[in-house]
């Protein structure tokens, strides 16, 4: 079984936003970048399913400029097999990338995508559902846990008033949770190793697809600086407080 994981290339998350003094975005002038932590777990789990003869080949794929060659070679030092580059210049929304990596999927044929649930830049948490509409594929979302049975995946959802378990046929697209697994420390000799491999790059413009940006962000601004709270005494001055504030109608 093949697997293929898309992973993104964001800024750190242990990293303070600057927004740009326009208001135009974000600043990432001098900024860490990694690659995005939900995808980190869902490359753990495809390497888990090599490890564990389930997977014979996990294919790691990014989307973007040239930069995020350092988010594949993460990735195969991560316990990756191969990874692709889809190189474009374009800003991508998550329609473009779903429709960028179903070429990619029709291509390698793989039984198993796997997406992280969300990216931590934009949270828009809809690439692996339009992905799967696309291909129309059966999806599991949130999954939290995750168990291999003949043909089919017995994944565990996060949903809002508790767990939900599906069995899902192959071939599938998951995204994936927090609770999932906690993805591996990084080697150094993984790290060397990784460097001396070729990733394949592949421009955007050769696969066909309209990737044009749909949306327009008109301002981008940070939110506001959190105010300090007061203590209050009885539960009349706290009404008064809320009232004042507004919370509560006068």
């Amino acid at each position: 079984m093949k697997i293929l994981v898309a992973t993104k290339r964001v800024v750190d998350y242990n990293v303070r936003i600057r927004i740009k003094p326009d208001h135009s975005g974000i600043d990432l002038t001098n900024l860490k970048m990694s690659m995005n932590p939900f995808d980190e777990i869902a490359l753990e789990q495809a390497v888990r399913l090599k490890e564990a003869d389930v997977a014979s080949e996990v294919i790691a794929v990014s989307l973007g400029t040239s930069e995020c060659q350092e988010v594949l070679r993460s990735a195969l030092a991560r316990g990756a097999c191969r990874a692709v580059l889809v190189e474009t210049a374009v800003e991508l929304q998550p329609l473009a990338v779903a429709k960028l990596l179903k070429v990619i999927v029709e291509r390698e044929k793989p039984q198993l995508v796997i997406l992280g649930k969300q990216a931590i830049d934009d949270d828009s948490n809809q690439t692996g559902q339009m992905l799967a509409a696309l291909l129309n594929w059966p999806q599991g979302t949130f999954v939290s846990e995750l168990k291999w049975l003949k043909n089919q995946v017995e994944v565990t959802r996060e949903v809002d008033d508790g767990l939900e378990i599906l069995n899902i046929d192959l071939p599938a697209v998951l995204t994936v949770d927090l609770r999932l697994n906690e993805p591996r420390h990084i080697s150094l000799p993984n790290i060397m190793k990784a460097k001396q491999k070729t990733i394949e790059t592949i421009q955007a413009e050769e696969l066909g697809v309209d990737i044009n940006p749909r949306l327009m962000s008109l301002e981008t601004t940070p939110p506001l600086p959190r105010i300090g709270g007061v203590r209050v005494e009885t539960v009349k001055e706290l009404v008064a407080k809320l009232k004042e504030l507004q919370v509560l109608p006068v």
